[in-house]
């Protein structure tokens, strides 16, 4: 029976503990990926993030988009787990994993999340700068 889920956090993303429920005999693929933190954007020196999210609706957007990734793609499971709050350097800020009977579905379904996730769920991103005092909010030119 296919699965999927969406969840937001403010703890460490533990890969291995995900790694752990995708585990099926009738899957012949497994992809993932992880979006993490840099230490730079725009060619400014970032020293850390902050994510917020208007949790209800991302949620039930993000559900929307992994049951497209299971119809669409014909995938067996499609998790993605992101974080909220005060984000390091090196942190994994989002994770996404998805299995298949084949590695074709397996890597087209895991792109799909990603992107539609980035595109279409509400969850802001806030970056602290090395050279100011003034954070910005991406995709924003009003700082904060």
């Amino acid at each position: 029976m296919p699965v999927h889920y969406f969840e937001l956090t403010e703890k460490k993303i533990g890969r291995d503990l995900l790694l752990e429920k995708f585990s099926d005999p009738t899957c012949g693929a497994f992809v993932s990926f992880e979006g993490w933190v840099r230490n730079h954007h725009d060619n400014r020196p970032v020293s850390h993030l902050y994510y917020e999210a208007y949790s209800k609706l991302a949620i039930n957007e993000a559900g929307k988009i992994l049951e497209q990734a299971l119809v669409n793609y014909g995938i067996n499971s499609a998790i993605c787990i992101h974080r909220l709050g005060s984000l390091q350097i090196g942190d994994v800020a989002v994770w996404v994993g998805v299995n298949a009977a084949h590695r074709d579905a397996a890597f087209e379904a895991c792109r799909f999340v990603i992107d539609e996730i980035k595109s279409r769920v509400p969850i802001w991103k806030k970056e602290y700068y090395l050279d100011s005092t003034k954070p910005l909010w991406v995709g924003s030119e009003v700082a904060r």
